[in-house]
């Protein structure tokens, strides 16, 4: 009987986990999709402003691209997650995208002041694409935690949602 419940216990671990891995499986894939399309707004758009100024152009190209990928994360990547509100949402999503972009702005005039490279196109759209890639890691595991929650953080009735984003 004991070893009958174990196999039942590792089968429904293992049916679980197959789960759990196709799930994240689609909300990279997803994710990466709308990240492409938003990567291609950001460096397309930073480098059509890039006489205007580095700083103005990442601004643009930033906030063009996060209204593209809100979109695309929340009728795409992460639409089988939970609904807490759209005004919650967007303003957290927004408030995961004003972080990022104070650290790419900040990668981007160190090497834009006091580096001296604001005319060399070559290595400042090679600060703008790593720090968008460092962004994209910390945008994926934040809109994962905190903005697109999973049902079971929603509705479960001993979960505190003001404690779960504090924490």
């Amino acid at each position: 009987m004991l070893t009958m419940v174990a196999t039942t216990s590792n089968m429904s671990l293992r049916a679980h986990l197959r789960g759990s891995w196709r799930i994240l499986l689609k909300e990279v894939a997803a994710f990466g999709l709308i990240g492409a399309i938003g990567f291609v707004i950001d460096v397309g758009l930073f480098n059509l402003f890039f006489n205007s100024g580095q700083i103005v152009a990442k601004c643009i190209s930033t906030f063009a691209a996060t209204a593209v990928t809100y979109f695309g994360n929340r009728y795409f990547s992460f639409s089988h997650r939970a609904r807490t509100g759209i005004g919650r949402e967007t303003s957290i999503f927004l408030g995961i995208n004003v972080i990022a972009l104070l650290f790419s702005l900040a990668a981007i005039a160190l090497f834009e002041y006091p580096l001296h490279f604001k005319h060399h196109l070559l290595v400042m759209n090679a600060v703008n694409i790593a720090t968008i890639g460092l962004g994209t890691i910390f945008r994926f595991w934040s809109y994962k935690r905190f903005v697109f929650l999973h049902p079971d953080k929603v509705h479960a009735h001993d979960v505190d949602l003001e404690v779960e984003l504090a924490e």
